[in-house]
């Protein structure tokens, strides 16, 4: 049964039925006051509410679906931006929602259902100038923006587009189509205009080719990390690869060219990119740099070249500009980098330089010591040794089996790990200033006094999985975050009490206890320290109420810290109620216990053999009366 009930506000018939508000064509410029505060869904359609104020729906707490027609928005014809995010809409219904709203400039569809856009679709918004389109489930948007001459910022993200093959929209200045499954990027065929955009993300898509770009661009940001990009250049050699084709020909190419044969690596195909000063390359499938490819961009400051397939890299014949800023070539399969002096001096901004996870043996003579801007080098998980005083560079070779890194004034940051280091070299680190040393994963790793050098300016350590066991770390006054993980120790080096420690790993140690005064010590000190993976005594845990009843200090996987009792059982350390410890001292009952049985045992047996050998009579009457009873029979 319904019941209905009528009332009079601001000139408008409102009927509410249960629990739903029907205040649809009563001329409301706002949010009604009177309705009753249970109301459910409330329907203000046709009506001339301009705004929602932040309080407009407060009154109204059970409030679930609040619905407004497109009419409230066809009145509107000045309105400049508008948020349709997260409604479920379809491509009729934004349709008709953006009927009329000729001074829009500022439009967010987000999260929708829609699907296929034409040229239909904001055909009526001549003055949109942002357009958010991501996480709907579009695969097709042919000529959608081809009424919206002074579009800037389209996002495309997260769709279902297979393939860009027309782009002519020369007064973008951002484009976002990443997280597709996009093929092919292909600009529009004899254009002759200077396109605008500055910021192009393909990044996550499917696809094989680097893009095609237009021959005339402002183009400074280009990614497209996580794709299967590669070079083919060198299947254009019909002596190497003489039954392979050098061309590719693209077919269905829409209305406004036909189709398209081009040859497998032609410059033209690449475009403009005369002014691209970011390039992401990671994850995809490069194996080399076609003939003169990097030496068309002489902006380039930055080249995110992680996780690909170099196998090697010649920075004299690549010719890479001196606006390099960051060069990142880890986790490729580099054996060697050639470089000659002047290639090197060419480098002289280089900040960031990343070689690590590969395979190199050798690196270019001089190489760090040419590159005095060098800020960070990572050569982690390298076969490369650190040169000794003796090994120092005669001239005479173009390669060196040792690093040498002595007096970069400008270097601050050094990873090393994983690099079968075993004995470092007192003067490895002289004439540096480094605030962050990583030595990590190189077991049997011998420091002596090679940090010493770095007392005043070091302010992180690692040296987790090292097999260090005693090491004075007294004179780092500078250190800040100290990694000791996995090092198979059974207590604290007491020097780190002295430092001013903010960050502490010890994971994966072989602690039992942290003493009181440690424990005290290091809480008015630490900010964060890890402890998982060690066998704690679940009956010395004071140092855990200790550091959980700290409030500036954060115990990383607070809840995976277990310890084991006498019997190695494991519990969380944070659940004392799970095991028992009776005495003050923190030894449990258990302990005696398990002390005195194994004594009672062999007092028992003892006794047992000194009655057998002096009353033997005792054995043989036992058996008598136990097994040799007369039968009934």
């Amino acid at each position: 049964m319904r019941l209905h009930t009528n009332c009079h506000i601001a000139s408008a018939t409102i009927s509410h039925i249960q629990r739903t508000a029907l205040c649809n064509s009563g001329h409301l410029s706002s949010v009604p006051a009177a309705l009753p505060d249970n109301v459910e869904e409330l329907q203000l359609n046709y009506n001339h509410i301009q705004t929602l104020r932040d309080n407009s729906l407060l009154r109204y707490p059970s409030l679930n679906t609040l619905s407004e027609t497109s009419h409230a928005l066809k009145t509107l014809p000045g309105l400049r931006a508008l948020d349709l995010s997260q409604n479920a809409l379809d491509d009729e219904m934004v349709a008709t929602l953006l009927e009329n709203l000729t001074s829009l400039e500022y439009l967010d569809l987000s999260g929708n259902l829609m699907q296929r856009l034409d040229e239909t679709s904001f055909r009526d918004l001549p003055q949109l100038k942002e357009l958010d389109l991501q996480r709907n489930i579009m695969y097709e948007i042919e000529g959608a923006f081809d009424s919206n001459p002074k579009l800037q910022r389209l996002n495309l993200a997260f769709n279902y587009l297979l393939c860009l093959t027309d782009f002519h929209m020369t007064q973008l200045v951002v484009l976002n189509a990443s997280h597709n499954f996009i093929e092919w990027f292909i600009t529009r065929q004899n254009l002759n205009d200077t396109f605008q955009l500055e910021t192009l993300d393909l990044s996550n898509n499917k696809m094989l080719f680097f893009p095609f770009l237009p021959d005339h661009s402002h183009l400074r940001t280009l990614y497209l990390s996580h794709n299967s990009v590669s070079f083919y250049e060198h299947l254009a050699d019909n002596s190497s690869y003489p039954n392979s084709t050098t061309t590719v020909e693209f077919y269905n190419m829409k209305k406004y060219t036909g189709n398209v044969t081009a040859q497998l690596w032609d410059e033209s195909l690449h475009g403009d990119i005369s002014s691209v000063e970011i390039l992401d390359l990671r994850g995809n499938q490069v194996e080399y740099f076609p003939n003169g490819f990097i030496q068309k961009m002489p902006a380039l400051s930055s080249l995110q070249m992680c996780t690909n397939c170099l196998e090697s890299l010649n920075l004299t014949a690549e010719q890479f500009s001196g606006s390099l800023y960051e060069l990142d070539l880890s986790n490729n399969r580099l054996s060697q980098i050639v470089a000659d002096r002047d290639a090197l001096t060419a480098l002289g901004n280089l900040t960031y330089l990343n070689l690590s996870l590969n395979n190199l043996e050798r690196l270019p003579s001089g190489l760090f010591s040419s590159l005095q801007s060098l800020r960070s080098v990572d050569l982690s998980y390298n076969n490369v040794d650190i040169c000794r005083p003796e090994d120092a560079d005669t001239g005479t070779d173009t390669s060196s089996a040792c690093a040498d890194w002595r007096d970069v004034a400008s270097l601050k940051q050094l990873h090393l790990k994983g690099c079968n280091l075993k004995i470092m070299p007192a003067s490895a680190f002289s004439g540096l200033s480094l605030t962050h040393l990583e030595l990590s994963n190189n077991p049997g790793l011998v420091v002596r006094e090679s940090i010493q050098s770095l007392s005043r300016t070091l302010q992180h350590l690692g040296l987790g999985n090292t097999q260090i066991q005693d090491v004075d770390f007294s004179h780092l006054q500078s250190l800040e975050s100290l990694n000791i993980s996995s090092n198979s120790l059974a207590y604290l080096p007491p020097s780190i009490l002295s430092l001013n420690l903010k960050v502490l790993d010890l994971r994966d140690n072989r602690l039992s206890t942290i003493p009181s005064g440690q424990a005290n010590a290091l809480a008015t000190k630490l900010h964060t320290v890890f402890l998982t993976g060690n066998p704690f005594n679940c009956c010395q845990t004071e140092w855990f109420s200790t550091f959980e009843t700290t409030k500036t200090m954060n115990m990383v996987g607070q809840s995976g810290i277990e310890c084991e009792d006498l019997i190695q059982m494991t519990h969380r350390v944070e659940h004392p109620q799970s095991f028992i410890c009776l005495e003050k001292g923190g030894e449990s009952i258990i302990w005696y216990i398990l002390l005195f049985v194994p004594i009672i045992l062999s007092f028992l047996g003892i006794l047992a053999i000194v009655l057998l050998t002096f009353r033997p009579t005792m054995l043989q009457k036992s058996i008598k009366k136990n097994c040799l009873k007369p039968t009934s029979y």
